[in-house]
């Protein structure tokens, strides 16, 4: 596996091997020994799966206290994945980053906790999976609007298909600071 670097220390692009023959592929998403040295310590203890419709945006949303850090992927068509640093005190607070992952590629994005994660939908569909290394907390959950112009993420489609909860998020300015997860700090 290829492991890249996204610009925004601990968010990392892994970029399995896949292999393919005529009768399909094969390709491991997940050993903890590998993927421990290349900067994903887990242990990952909750999975879950997204099925969602074209032009779907889901996020962004972080949860503090109880942060999770997530290991995702499209297990099923392709996605836009994104990872904002809403940390307090970071040299990179409110800087995104994002990664085209698809079913074809099987490319994963590593998102640590700290960070807001978000994804809008490429294909018809798609099916997206991933690891956290804490159980998601209703309480501590919190949304950032996906379309807050102070970080300007750049989606790569026109009027998004949201939740209620999603079209309602704060900007990240309006969240209490308070409620932010601190840099340096692991909750």
């Amino acid at each position: 596996m290829k492991v890249r670097d996204t610009g925004l220390p601990g968010v990392i692009l892994i970029e399995p091997e896949i292999y393919s023959d005529a009768r399909g592929y094969f390709l491991e998403t997940f050993q903890a020994t590998r993927y421990a040295a290349a900067g994903i310590p887990g242990p990952f203890i909750q999975d879950n799966i997204s099925f969602s419709g074209p032009r779907v945006l889901r996020g962004l949303h972080f949860q503090n206290p109880n942060g999770q850090a997530k290991l995702i992927y499209a297990a099923d068509g392709e996605i836009f994945d994104v990872a904002v640093d809403v940390r307090r005190g970071s040299p990179h607070f409110g800087r995104w980053t994002g990664a085209r992952l698809s079913a074809e590629s099987g490319d994963q994005l590593y998102i640590p906790a700290g960070f807001a994660h978000g994804f809008c939908v490429l294909s018809e569909h798609a099916r997206v999976a991933y690891k956290c290394d804490a159980p998601y907390d209703k309480a501590a959950e919190l949304s950032v609007l996906w379309n807050d112009p102070a970080i300007g993420i750049e989606w790569p489609i026109q009027s998004p298909i949201l939740s209620p909860k999603d079209a309602a998020a704060l900007l990240l300015r309006d969240i209490d600071p308070a409620r932010l997860p601190r840099y340096g700090t692991t909750t």
